[in-house]
């Protein structure tokens, strides 16, 4: 039987592997298994919903129930969200791993809400196509536009700090992208088929939080860890399980803290003083803190290599808030140890920042423009690095949009720069710094090791190195 699967971008014509794939999502839903949690959606014909396959309601018939690899495809093919299980808190999909990199970037961008700042050509351009062939991306791998996929985000989104906040209604909308409440109103009824207000009706809005969830495991002492080695005072804050930061975001400022609540989410306070920003902060935090990887398919991958050994259970890649930031701790970092890299740091953001709180002795990581105009001779480091992270500086104020691998014009970037800022300032998945000096020592200690065998998940490698010798 293969009626029902809706996989879209994988457009299997084999019935044997159609067959299969129904059979692993069927025993999934009726096991309410969480490692599924997010890759696929299950619609109920009979009720016209579409739920998580976690959801507690009792599971109905398979004749009755459809599966999709996205929730936009459900929302598309006219279900609405459950209000049990709420696909909107959904652990965020791996499934499009594989499909080409042009839609895989514009799908992230989207999610971040670019189509919220910019028109589809202008998003076109960015990614080096035509507004045309972005179309056909998103009609071949899902079956909708561009606009229908970033509409649903926003309105997904919106469900969500509906469920979890105590925004009012009309800041929620603004939140996740209307410039009006009728609009908002009308995209919610025609899209989700449901009323804002029905949803602030059942939920019990506590304050501005957000559950983040992800699918276990999660190493969450290791996270601690990490940042703690690497932090800046005034920015970032570490207060038992608790991290917090401050950020700026398309001109605005705020704050945000994330701890654990349960083995399957975090819970993210904020503030932010422009809320049409907090989309893109939840966005950017969820990449930060690597929250859509899929844990387990990375270390069993990682168990055949010659890593296994040092292999910890859950590490995740601990990202830093934006490329200029992990470029300007990579420039420090050149060829000296992290507590050296992270004094300098620190001397640097508390020469160029002034304290923005008092009482709370908070500070904001400096921009570009910042570090250009300043004189650097303060930090204690070489000359030829000062230099270069002021040419950094100038490039980033110049090019804000300039591609990360762009750096490599700039003098005193190099090779390593470019990937860590990579690994820790995009999170991208495969990135091994078999250059490190760490890296090298950890590599020595092991069986042969082929950097090639570890993609495609390079980053996790690079971070299980960097744990077995800390």
């Amino acid at each position: 039987m293969t009626v029902g699967v809706h996989l879209g971008l994988f457009l299997i014509k084999d019935e044997d592997v159609m067959s299969e794939i129904h059979r692993q999502f069927q025993q999934a839903r009726l096991a309410r298994d969480a490692r599924f949690d997010g890759r696929f959606f299950v619609a109920v014909k009979t009720t016209g919903i579409f739920c998580r396959p976690i959801c507690p309601a009792i599971p109905a018939k398979e004749a009755n129930v459809d599966y999709f690899l996205n929730a936009a495809q459900a929302a598309q093919a006219g279900y609405r969200p459950c209000l049990r299980c709420r696909p909107d808190s959904a652990p965020g999909s791996w499934a499009w791993r594989g499909v080409e990199t042009t839609f895989q970037r514009a799908l992230t961008l989207i999610e971040q809400g670019a189509l919220q700042e910019q028109s589809l050509p202008e998003l076109a351009e960015r990614l080096g196509i035509t507004d045309r062939y972005l179309r056909q991306l998103f009609h071949k791998h899902l079956g909708m536009s561009p606009k229908q996929y970033a509409q649903f985000q926003q309105l997904m989104f919106a469900k969500q700090l509906l469920h979890s906040s105590s925004l009012p209604i009309a800041d929620i909308g603004l939140a996740s992208g209307f410039n009006s409440v009728r609009r908002f109103n009308d995209a919610f009824r025609q899209i989700l088929h449901l009323k804002p207000s029905d949803i602030r009706r059942r939920a019990k809005p506590l304050t501005n939080e957000i559950q983040l969830t992800f699918r276990p495991p999660l190493n969450w002492q290791h996270t601690l860890a990490f940042y703690q080695m690497r932090l800046i005072a005034g920015v970032e804050r570490i207060d038992g399980q608790r991290y917090q930061r401050t950020f700026q975001c398309q001109g605005s400022r705020g704050w945000f803290s994330i701890e654990p609540t349960d083995g399957k989410a975090l819970l993210m306070q904020f503030a932010i003083n422009d809320i049409s920003q907090l989309k893109p902060l939840v966005s950017q935090v969820r990449r930060m803190f690597d929250l859509d990887a899929d844990i387990l398919t990375i270390e069993q991958h990682l168990a055949t290599t010659a890593l296994k050994p040092i292999l910890s259970k859950g590490l995740r890649i601990p990202g830093v808030w934006s490329t200029w930031e992990a470029g300007v701790r990579a420039i420090l970092g050149q060829q000296v140890s992290v507590k050296a890299a992270i004094t300098q740091l620190n001397r640097l953001v508390s020469e160029l920042s002034p304290v923005a709180d008092a009482h709370a002795q908070t500070r904001f990581f400096p921009t570009p423009a910042e570090i250009a105009d300043a004189d650097l001779s303060f930090l204690k480091m070489p000359q030829s690095r000062k230099d270069t992270l002021s040419r950094f500086a100038v490039f980033v104020r110049d090019n804000p949009d300039a591609a990360v691998d762009d750096w490599i014009n700039i003098k005193g970037i190099g090779p390593w720069t470019i990937q860590y800022a990579r690994l820790r300032g995009l999170s991208e998945s495969d990135c091994f710094l078999s250059t490190d000096l760490v890296i090298k020592k950890t590599l020595n200690s092991l069986a042969e090791c082929q950097p090639d065998t570890l993609s495609p998940w390079g980053s996790y490698a690079t971070f299980h190195c960097w744990n077995a010798q800390s």
